[in-house]
């Protein structure tokens, strides 16, 4: 598999409603959208890195550095027999994880495409639909929260998260409860929010009946959330603490989980996501993917790594208009059934990227090929 040419395109598409979470709120979302050329056909993929470093040490400039200045170039004159490949190739890369899958995910849409395959079956797929819940921001009360939880739970998402940081914590989760009963799958999401000292709060969810809390603690730790989960009933999720499947191994040995959320872009793409599925499903560790608002094409590539088996908590992989007026491409990911999406079965990621759509929330482009790079 010979790639003939890379393109970077930064994007700025405005969100419906502002997402908050315990580091911050984000209004737009702006992205980089890979395109990889050869042999006729077109692989796309998204990073996620975040205008700002707040999730993790990258953002949107970083990675388009570190595609431009180190990936792309050995990229175009490597001739890759699988996109297996990609990950031992640029090992010697430290993290930069984001900028990393973005690159190595749409060689995987490309090798898909190529051999006349869905996305899903080229990772080992082996749902025809999958599960999905939906993320919901900090809002600015009780009652705003209630409203959008009724909401979602009218549409049948099969999970609700909810966003939590301290002083916001206890009473909304209470509140839920209270409202809507204990048979909804609730979970909550601290974003790295808490520390040890917070315990005796953390352990006063336990009686809510929570499917997870989500990375209580610091956000490359799994010593103290080790500790943690000795003294909490409810099952802990890591999220930013796991990079590799290392970092999941490790965590699962220390007994610092019982659950993990898989990001593709925090763990440096599609390949390093199985491995740490096949890790976990060897554990008995249930799994589930988690979001970070992708427009589209990233869409398409949760829906894909969210059919192998292990991933039997439903995600974060909610319908594009949740977030979105429009999306970059068509169809829009929808809701096929409550609750429920279904795996396309289209080459590649199964969905069209609309260039006009994505010419609307163009900001630069660059385009890179052996002989020259055309701005």
């Amino acid at each position: 598999m010979k790639i003939e040419k890379v393109k970077l395109e930064r994007l700025k598409m405005p969100m419906l409603h502002p997402f908050e979470t315990s580091f911050g709120v984000e209004k737009e979302k702006e992205f980089i959208l890979v395109s990889v050329y050869g042999d006729g056909y077109v692989g796309y993929a998204e990073s996620v890195a975040m205008d700002l470093p707040m999730y993790n040490e990258e953002t949107i400039d970083t990675a388009w550095h570190v595609a431009e200045q180190f990936i792309i170039p050995k990229v175009l004159e490597t001739d890759f027999e699988s996109p297996e490949e990609f990950t031992k190739l640029f090992s010697w890369i430290r993290r930069n994880n984001m900028a990393k899958s973005a690159i190595e995910s749409a060689i995987w849409d490309l090798y898909a495409k190529q051999k006349g395959i869905s996305l899903s079956q080229a990772l080992g797929g082996v749902k025809e639909e999958i599960e999905v819940g939906v993320s919901i921001g900090i809002q600015p009360t009780v009652e705003d929260l209630l409203k959008k939880v009724e909401g979602f739970l009218a549409e049948g998402y099969k999970k609700i998260k909810v966003k939590i940081k301290p002083g916001v914590d206890v009473e909304l989760v209470k509140a839920i409860r209270e409202t809507f009963g204990y048979d909804i799958p609730l979970m909550a999401d601290a974003n790295s929010a808490y520390t040890l000292d917070d315990i005796d709060t953390l352990k006063q969810l336990d009686q809510y009946g929570l499917i997870m809390i989500e990375q209580p603690l610091a956000h490359d730790d799994i010593i103290d959330h080790a500790k943690l989960q000795r003294e909490l009933q409810t099952p802990i999720c890591l999220d930013e603490s796991i990079h590799s499947v290392e970092d999941a191994r490790k965590a699962i040995e220390l007994g610092s989980c019982k659950i993990i959320n898989i990001k593709i872009g925090r763990v440096g793409g599609l390949t390093e996501a199985k491995k740490i599925h096949d890790l976990c499903k060897l554990y008995g560790i249930p799994v589930w993917c988690g979001g970070m608002l992708e427009a589209g094409v990233g869409r398409a590539h949760n829906i894909a790594i969210a059919s192998l088996s292990n991933f039997i908590i439903p995600g974060d992989t909610s319908a594009s208009k949740k977030y979105f007026a429009e999306d970059i491409i068509g169809p829009e990911v929808t809701l096929s059934k409550p609750g429920i999406v279904t795996v396309p079965k289209g080459p590649g990621i199964g969905f069209k990227v609309i260039q006009e759509k994505v010419d609307n929330y163009l900001l630069n482009s660059k385009v890179f090929c052996k002989e020259a790079i055309l701005v």
